[in-house]
């Protein structure tokens, strides 16, 4: 990250950028940020490893959304149409992929998504990763299974009516993910007094965090509606012409109101989120004999001094006011 970029590089990232905001779950900042608070949950040598390679962890948190853009099987994996399978699937959708399979098919879980099945798939990539020993094998696995399991509690990725499409709300679901955390994320809580936990049961863990997620809806929904009627269209919508067509997108002053509806909602879901992240990167290690991850890097001078500091930052809560949050800074550099 820290390089000298050409033309060409800036050009691809500009690129990679549009990308993600187009496609995207929690985009590039909240992803970004839930893997760093992940990080500091993390244990000993297990924080070492971690932390030495957090510049790689946080540039690919999004990598996941990027690969849509040439992978067509790669869209599913993010969300899990609950209402799809019926009004009570998400207390009756199997916690295992072969029974899901045997129960709706391939197929259905294809067509409307799979992500906590396939969270359990990723956590054994992790394992087995660290089983290796091959350190860009854990990196890669670690930075893809905490993308999707951040996906994972976002109320948006678990209906039908993703983005508000069916119920004249088009556009929700980037200004919940999105537009909303960009604007309030200097007014969150990105403290926690977790610790990464094993799970015993990580499906039933994944299951928990969807259905936590899918609990949320209704406000997701009703909110808007309500915030809505507080405003005209005009002052709703801010509407600009490319190319000839119309775009509709929320105004910030739309987009604050309903942040205020929602309360500390979306903060209470990232902080979910880097949570379960830390504890499936944990697990993972368990799984694997807890390999000493010491021995694939070499510290540098000031890394234990840093490392201190960001946690210091961490557990006070000032993360952004000490300028240590490195996807705020990304963007407020651009």
């Amino acid at each position: 990250m820290r390089k000298i970029f050409t033309l060409k590089t800036i050009c691809f990232a500009a690129a990679l950028a549009l990308i993600t905001l187009l496609t995207s779950g929690w985009g590039f900042l909240v992803h970004k940020t839930a893997h760093q608070l992940a990080v500091y949950e993390l244990p000993g040598t297990l924080q070492g490893f971690f932390f030495h390679n957090l510049d790689y962890l946080e540039y690919n948190a999004p990598r996941p959304d990027i690969r849509r853009s040439q992978d067509s099987t790669e869209a599913s994996k993010h969300f899990i149409d609950i209402d799809a399978y019926g009004n009570n699937a998400i207390h009756e959708l199997p916690l295992k992929w072969s029974a899901a399979v045997a129960k709706y098919s391939a197929d259905t879980l294809y067509k409307y998504g799979y992500v906590p099945y396939h969270i359990i798939y990723m956590k054994e990539k992790l394992t087995a990763a660290f089983k290796s020993g091959n350190k860009d094998s854990i990196l890669f696995y670690a930075a893809d299974l905490g993308h999707y399991v951040e996906d994972a509690h976002v109320p948006l990725h678990t209906a039908v009516n993703y983005d508000g499409q069916l119920t004249n709300q088009k556009g929700l679901h980037s200004l919940w993910e999105s537009m909303v955390p960009e604007l309030e994320i200097s007014n969150y809580n990105l403290s926690t007094t977790h610790k990464a936990t094993y799970l015993k049961k990580p499906d039933e863990a994944v299951w928990n965090a969807v259905r936590g997620a899918y609990a949320l809806l209704p406000d997701v929904f009703g909110k808007e509606k309500e915030v809505s009627a507080q405003f005209t269209d005009a002052q709703k919508y801010r509407v600009q012409v490319r190319k000839g067509k119309e775009y509709k997108s929320y105004t910030t002053e739309f987009a604050k109101a309903y942040a205020a509806a929602l309360k500390n909602t979306i903060n209470e879901q990232l902080i979910r989120s880097a949570n379960l992240v830390a504890d499936f990167w944990y697990t993972a290690w368990v799984d694997a004999g807890k390999p000493d991850v010491s021995k694939l890097y070499t510290a540098q001078a000031d890394e234990a001094t840093s490392l201190k500091q960001q946690l210091d930052a961490f557990h006070n809560n000032t993360l952004i006011q000490q300028h240590l949050l490195r996807a705020k800074e990304e963007k407020s550099s651009e």
